[in-house]
């Protein structure tokens, strides 16, 4: 047995669960915060077999997807003036870990 983390965008949150829980897997969902942006994130939680678990995986990557978001970056000039324009960045997509589960138990 597998446990699956799977962080994505909130902007995508919707749609994994759905096709997750279309295609039979049962999933926890939990609010998250990401360090870089500071911006929302949902964390999947999947426990399936070992043998599902590139299914999960093939879901939850056709349904996030990367895009690029333009966010305020400031630098210091040498004289001590801050200086703020917009960088742009790449987010969304999904991070996965896949770790083994030695016992499961539902009760």
């Amino acid at each position: 047995m597998k446990l699956v983390l799977a962080i994505v965008s909130n902007e995508d949150s919707g749609v994994v669960s759905a096709a997750l829980t279309k295609d039979g897997f049962s999933v926890t969902k939990l609010a998250t915060t990401g360090g870089f942006l500071m911006a929302g994130n949902t964390t999947f939680i999947v426990g399936t077999e070992d043998e599902k678990v590139d299914r999960v995986i093939e879901i939850i990557s056709q349904q996030s997807r990367r895009r690029t978001q333009l966010v305020p970056s400031t630098t210091t000039m040498d004289v001590g003036m801050y200086s703020s324009f917009p960088v742009e960045v790449t987010v969304g997509g999904s991070t996965i870990f896949v770790m083994n589960v030695d016992r499961f138990e539902k009760v």
